[in-house]
């Protein structure tokens, strides 16, 4: 069986006067760097949407092959080639969390091959997902992930705007063991009209989505808090 891949999931709190800095360390450094060896790529380098959430948040998703890579990988960061572009990084950045997170086994993968990532900055086109971190009931975190996978991910394919669903899944991860918080389940959602979202934060959801047999009602038995955060890549992000 091979080991599972792992992604490192930053929550950066950027110095709002040194923003465009940061963002440049990392698309110009370190995307390049990381991927020196076959250990790790930088996967996802996204914004808090403007009036979502709290300013000067950047979220980055950096991929490795798997364990033993992280313990390499750690070594490159605290002590061998890439201590100094840290510690530059450090300097426009006031603190910086990290969680490790793992795929569950149902979820699509988001990644196939650190290979498919590109290790250049290249423009494209700017996407909106919406991360929801789910905190599941006490104990009840392997029945929100058997909820979230009869119920929730097929209840996706309903919620339609036009000839369009509204998300995709792209994938659903859990905290790997000792790596942060065990009641924390993230979903990564690709929003497919960012348009549409004006129309969902703008109006009630309506009654027969919180009925019994729908996401919004039955999955209170194993969860009753989440939180959403709308990210908005930067147009040279590997994954977008």
């Amino acid at each position: 069986m091979l080991a599972p891949m792992l992604f490192i999931h930053e929550v950066h709190h950027v110095v709002g006067a040194r923003e465009q800095e940061f963002e440049a360390a990392y698309r110009d450094q370190w995307l390049r760097r990381v991927a020196a060896d076959d250990d790790a790529r930088l996967a996802f380098f996204g914004h808090h949407a403007h009036g979502t959430g709290v300013a000067y948040r950047v979220v980055t998703l950096t991929a490795v092959r798997d364990g033993a890579a992280y313990g390499r990988l750690v070594d490159r960061i605290q002590t061998g080639d890439l201590a100094p572009l840290t510690a530059e990084i450090d300097e426009y950045r006031y603190d910086v969390t990290g969680t490790i997170l793992v795929t569950v086994p149902w979820a699509p993968t988001l990644i196939e091959d650190l290979a498919d990532l590109p290790t250049e900055p290249d423009e494209h086109d700017l996407s909106v997902f919406m991360e929801d971190i789910a905190r599941p009931h006490a104990a009840m975190v392997d029945a929100y992930l058997e909820a979230a996978r009869v119920h929730y991910a097929p209840s996706l394919t309903e919620q339609r705007h036009g000839d369009r669903a509204i998300l995709t899944l792209e994938t659903v991860m859990a905290t790997a063991w000792g790596a942060g918080p065990r009641r924390a389940i993230t979903l990564w959602q690709k929003v497919n009209d960012p348009k549409v979202l004006g129309r969902l934060i703008g109006s009630e959801v309506p009654d027969e989505f919180k009925a019994p047999g729908m996401w919004m009602h039955d999955a209170l038995s194993v969860r009753d808090d989440w939180e959403s955060r709308l990210l908005r890549t930067s147009p040279w992000s590997p994954l977008y």
